[in-house]
């Protein structure tokens, strides 16, 4: 079991609530695979340095989670699949 962050980017057309679903929908994966999630810190909209699927702004969130890799794999999956998810980035975080 490790500490890692998830960075991600959500497409600037979502309204407020759509966000929050689209959150706590990619919490909830994480939690259905075993991994914890110790804080979840959204940026907000940000403009991009260069368009990103024709956008160039997005909503970004960065997550502290727990866990073991298995259930890290399975979340980078179904992140790929997601529409509303620009870019995702997993990195083992600094002690």
């Amino acid at each position: 079991m490790g500490k890692y962050e998830i960075m991600y980017i959500l497409t600037a057309t979502l309204d407020d609530e759509a966000r929050k679903n689209e959150i706590a929908k990619l919490n909830k994966i994480l939690t259905d695979n075993k991994i914890q999630v110790i804080a979840t810190k959204e940026w907000g909209l940000r403009d991009f340095a260069y368009p990103i699927k024709k956008q160039t702004k997005g909503h970004y969130v960065i997550l502290t989670v727990n866990g073991g890799s298995e259930g890290l794999k399975e979340f980078d999956r179904l992140v790929k699949l997601d529409q509303a998810v620009l870019r995702h980035l997993i990195t083992v975080a600094q002690e």
